[in-house]
């Protein structure tokens, strides 16, 4: 099973921060491990502070839901069944675009998340992050 060392976070960081300049964003992005331990991060130069917090959360709920981050907007919305979910575990989910987990062999493995940009932005440059990963076999 193909595993996401140091080497393979940078080479994905290296690509999202690529994304990032062509479309004029700012970004911070981090690669987590299957844990959800902190394997690579990058704040761009002028990325405001506050977005790693923002990169994290996302990333974290990307690996523990196995989904984008931005799957759970519309059911996080006042009166739908998961109002109340970015409380749960001290606030460290972040239900906002920009967070993608990361299939290695076709298992979700670890995750990448983004902020700095719009949501829009921040997802391009996530997806940006996963064409470093391997081609499976």
């Amino acid at each position: 099973m193909s595993v996401l060392d140091l080497s393979l976070a940078r080479a994905m960081i290296e690509k999202a921060e690529h994304a990032a300049n062509q479309i004029g964003v700012k970004s911070t992005i981090v690669i987590l491990d299957g844990g959800g331990d902190l394997v690579a991060m990058a704040r761009m130069d002028m990325a405001w502070p506050g977005a790693f917090d923002l990169a994290i959360g996302k990333a974290r709920t990307a690996r523990a839901f196995h989904a984008p981050s931005a799957a759970f907007v519309p059911m996080i919305q006042p009166g739908q069944s998961l109002f109340a979910v970015s409380s749960v575990n001290g606030g460290t989910f972040v239900i906002l675009g920009g967070g993608i987990p990361i299939l290695l062999d076709g298992n979700v493995a670890e995750a990448v998340g983004v902020s700095g940009g719009s949501i829009e932005q921040d997802i391009a440059v996530a997806e940006a992050a996963l064409q470093a990963l391997p081609t499976p076999n």
